[in-house]
């Protein structure tokens, strides 16, 4: 599926011609994606696609080798830390397993972001925005001054998300959010994500394996493979296509019972 040049208006991440590479190896090879306002994205794709890559690429934390990359319509490649930093500010960020400082509270881990861009803060109100986001993300109360390896792993990915909340932000990057996570588990946590999204007005880049999270919250699918993104779009209109890992993977035994499950069969 061809991506259509479309109204620059309605998008939030722009990224064109992006190449990225370890050494010999090449990861990404003229890559284009758009991510819309307000949407849910699902970026899928085969191990070593590069899915976490290219999340890292948007957020500047990986240097691509060549490629453009835009996001709320500001450039972002190249650009130094300083003046991408108010442009960062309207994003949050949750990496797999929550990515929590092991040494801090979930208090304390939520408050990171706001020392960093809001250092004038008085502690009474920090501790107040911070809980305000615990409770938010579906934690009790009494997990905010615990230690992130006093929690479950379910648990911490939900602190993870209050961290990625804390700023409030409009862009919202969650990488695999329920890996490890049983189905109860993860169900939970798609609705709290579309829930979260629908309330607060968020766009949403999703990179995730599960089948269930697509066809639960997903507005959209973008395929990695071959070195590029091979199509964006709803799950039927991926379907219609004839690319062997699309049929494999949405049409395989796991696909087809998360299309039952949902409906959609």
């Amino acid at each position: 599926m061809t991506i259509a040049p479309r109204d620059r208006q309605g998008d939030i991440i722009t990224v064109r011609g992006l190449r990225n590479g370890f050494g010999e190896q090449i990861v990404h090879e003229n890559l284009d994606l758009d991510v819309r306002r307000g949407e849910i994205l699902g970026v899928v794709g085969g191990s070593g696609t590069g899915k976490s890559v290219l999340m890292r690429s948007i957020v500047g934390l990986q240097h691509p080798l060549a490629g453009e990359v835009s996001v709320f319509g500001e450039p972002m490649v190249g650009r130094a830390d300083s003046e991408a930093k108010s442009v960062r500010s309207r994003w949050g960020v949750m990496f797999q397993n929550g990515a929590l400082f092991s040494t801090l509270t979930v208090l304390e881990n939520v408050q990171v972001p706001l020392r960093e861009y809001h250092p004038t803060l008085d502690e009474t109100l920090l501790d107040e925005i911070a809980a305000y986001k615990v409770v938010m993300t579906g934690l009790p109360a009494d997990a905010a001054p615990k230690f992130p390896s006093e929690l479950s792993g379910g648990m911490r990915k939900r602190a993870g998300l209050a961290r990625a909340l804390a700023l409030d932000p409009e862009l919202l990057f969650l990488d695999e959010p329920t890996a490890g996570l049983d189905p109860i588990g993860a169900a939970a946590f798609d609705r709290l994500t579309r829930t979260l999204a629908d309330t607060l007005g968020l766009t949403v880049f999703l990179i995730t394996h599960d089948l269930d999270t697509l066809h639960a919250i997903c507005d959209r699918v973008a395929v990695l493979a071959d070195k590029r993104v091979i199509a964006v779009g709803t799950i039927p209109e991926l379907l219609a296509l004839d690319h062997p890992w699309i049929q494999e993977y949405f049409n395989g035994p796991r696909g087809r019972v998360a299309a039952e499950a949902h409906g959609e069969a």
